[in-house]
């Protein structure tokens, strides 16, 4: 929530319950209860993630015939109820009673989703330019803060913030022990779509939105859930049951916003292709790219005297169990994938070459076997890794900018919570034309000779 002296006037905090529908079979009954898996219970104390999306909006805009923000905010809200009926978990809590191994996530009917409505005296304009250099500080009162004890927390918290005459943005605080990014995109893109066709079959979703809830279809022979919920109360313990998140204060200072375009991508795949021999194999996909040349500007940038620099990508798994899981299924499955790269080759003519290689290595270590190490990965986030290492978020692939509650493609689309983390943030492009945008936040005169570095290596394009 803004504090009083923010850019943004809390105007009402509301409770949203999900507009319940005689039982179906395609929805889950009204009491809801799921165990956490091993994918949820890797992200239990982590830090919210905290999307947030711009939306223009004005008197003269084909879309809206009388620019009223009363008329707008009735739409959210009903179509948010409505979406609500297909996602209960998300008006849910999260508790860890004494007599379970692990976390529950629970729904009762009567749970309700705490929304935000806030107005804002910010420029708009310059928000939702996506490319203008901001301080992080400022998109903080944009976003509300997830209610959060040692014994129980909320699921997702929701902050509509009004722009006199200009638009209206959407801020989220997500518990990532609930949803992935998949999932979380998903939710957004069914109230978009309920929102969009209000009246029209108003409850009904696509079945590419529809979430899959079954939780047996993620199998746990290793038992792995077990050892991370024990994991978990040996920190701060003996028998820590707490939910309280941690906190992570990265000293950052400028956030900022670039764009690949699709033509910027070509040119790195092709100078990639006329350095390495042919049967190199190496990942040419538009996000391997990007992660690739972005990884080495940033390493010029940060001149550091470690000999060896680190990124982890994340990975959806869906798609690599034995056997696979449908594509809407609720909740996480991702993996980390890490690559390892020696600096000074970074540094040279090659260092994109150099960064795609150690990309596609840890790639393909995933392909032969999604959790392989798995046992190892609430232990080694809760140590950390020694030196600087770079964490991506987001893909490419989610299509952020699809999401139309009715009133066009949003503006701009963030993630405020890298302020937090220090991750990169990628997504498609805001201009589309299957370009990507990458946002980070660094210390001034590292971004400074980040965006010099970026803007040097794409001359020509």
């Amino acid at each position: 929530m803004a504090s009083p002296n923010s850019s943004a006037r809390v105007v009402q905090i509301c409770r949203v319950a999900p507009s319940l529908p005689a039982a179906s079979s395609d929805s889950p009954s009204p009491d809801l209860s799921l165990p956490l898996t091993f994918f949820d219970i890797c992200w239990l104390r982590f830090a919210p993630v905290q999307p947030l999306y711009f939306y223009e909006i004005s008197s003269s805009s084909s879309n809206v015939s009388t620019f009223s923000f009363d008329s707008i905010l009735e739409k959210l809200k009903t179509s948010l109820s409505l979406t609500l009926q297909h996602f209960l978990p998300l008006a849910g809590n999260l508790t860890w009673p004494q007599d379970s191994i692990k976390p529950i996530l629970t729904y009762v009917q009567g749970d309700t989703l705490s929304l935000t409505i806030a107005e804002s005296n910010a420029d708009f304009d310059r928000f939702s330019s996506n490319y203008d250099l901001l301080v992080p500080q400022e998109y903080h009162p944009l976003v509300p803060q997830l209610e959060n004890s040692h014994e129980r927390a909320a699921v997702m918290a929701l902050q509509i913030t009004l722009f006199p005459n200009r638009g209206f943005s959407i801020g989220a605080a997500i518990h990532h022990a609930v949803l992935d990014g998949l999932t979380s995109i998903s939710f957004f893109k069914s109230w978009a779509h309920l929102c969009k066709h209000q009246g029209l079959n108003s409850s009904s979703l696509p079945d590419h939105l529809k979430p899959f809830y079954d939780r047996t279809v993620v199998q746990d022979q290793a038992g792995l859930g077990t050892l991370f919920s024990n994991q978990y109360q040996d920190i701060d313990g003996p028998n820590n049951r707490s939910l309280k998140f941690w906190e992570f204060h990265a000293p950052l200072e400028i956030r900022g916003t670039f764009k690949l375009t699709r033509a910027s991508i070509q040119k790195l795949r092709g100078h990639v292709l006329s350095t390495v021999s042919s049967d190199a194999n190496l990942h040419l996909t538009t996000f391997s790219l990007a992660c690739a040349y972005m990884w080495v500007c940033l390493v010029k940038a940060e001149e550091t005297n470690e000999d060896e620099t680190q990124l982890i990508l994340v990975a959806d798994c869906r798609s690599r169990l034995d056997p696979p899981i449908p594509a809407t299924y609720f909740g996480n499955c991702i993996t980390p994938c890490l690559a390892v790269a020696e600096r000074k080759g970074m540094l040279g003519g090659e260092g994109v070459v150099v960064a795609l290689t150690a990309i596609t290595e840890g790639m393909n270590r995933l392909g032969k076997g999604a959790l392989n190490g798995a046992e190892n990965w609430v232990s080694g986030m809760s140590r950390g890794r020694s030196g600087r290492v770079l964490t991506m978020a987001g893909s490419p692939r989610f299509g952020v900018y699809e999401t139309d509650f009715g009133f066009g493609r949003p503006n701009n689309v963030d993630l405020v919570s890298i302020d937090r983390t220090g991750a990169v943030y990628i997504s498609d492009a805001k201009i589309g034309g299957g370009g990507v945008d990458v946002a980070l936040v660094l210390k001034k005169h590292c971004m400074d000779a980040f965006a010099s570095l970026f803007a040097e290596g794409l001359k020509g394009n």
